[in-house]
């Protein structure tokens, strides 16, 4: 996803309409990090958002986000590029949603920001992976469908022995995440090789946007 919004891009947008907050993704590159004004998380993007008090907003990579964003706050929410997302979310789609809730009437649909509106429109409760467990940790619902990342059933099931967790789509997987495995982190620690370097310039003012979201964040 990051790849789909550069930094040259950013300013494209930026000249469009001048004078309009940028807030980016953390999963975004550093360069295009350093042309917005603030960071977010797809936990705090309705608060960052709203502490800004803008009437207009340029927001990117992810599309469905943005429309999330903008349906929470009442505020008109850019997407930039137009058609962002996130490769493992869009494959989420409304009727595998309903025809698990055909076969499960008693479950609960828990779903990520980053899933298009139709699914986001099924669910009992929209929310990052961070806020899916906590939901999941303290619903009285015994069964759950879950519409983000595979990765995140094996936690829930951790924490919740006495749930059931459904998959809302069994091929959601995403295969950037599961290049990082324990042992490479483990060797490139100790090796420190496959190291990423940051131009000062950018890393300065990417670390000011970065920065700014942990100050907005404090303040609401």
């Amino acid at each position: 996803m990051a790849q789909m919004l550069t930094a040259d891009q950013v300013r494209l947008w930026k000249q469009r309409y001048p004078k309009t907050p940028v807030v980016l993704y953390v999963n975004t590159l550093a360069e295009a990090k350093a042309e917005c004004d603030v960071c977010c998380t797809s936990a705090n993007a309705v608060k960052i958002v709203d502490a800004l008090r803008a009437e207009t907003v340029l927001f990117g990579p992810d599309r469905n986000l943005a429309e999330y964003v903008q349906e929470k706050t009442g505020t008109t929410v850019i997407p930039i590029p137009p058609h962002g997302f996130c490769p493992t979310h869009i494959l989420f789609m409304k009727d595998d949603i309903v025809k698990q809730k055909q076969k499960n009437p008693d479950a609960v649909v828990a779903a990520h920001p980053e899933c298009p509106q139709p699914v986001r429109n099924v669910a009992d409760f929209v929310g990052s992976t961070s806020q899916i467990c906590r939901y999941a940790n303290t619903s009285t619902a015994e069964k759950l469908i879950i519409a983000t990342e595979i990765g995140i059933l094996h936690k829930l099931r951790k924490e919740n022995p006495n749930k059931r967790f459904l998959a809302a789509y069994g091929g959601a997987v995403c295969r950037a995440m599961k290049l990082t495995t324990l042992e490479r982190l483990y060797r490139s620690l100790k090796e420190e090789h496959n190291v990423v370097t940051v131009p000062d310039t950018v890393a300065k003012k990417a670390s000011e946007a970065l920065n700014r979201m942990f100050t907005l964040t404090d303040m609401t």
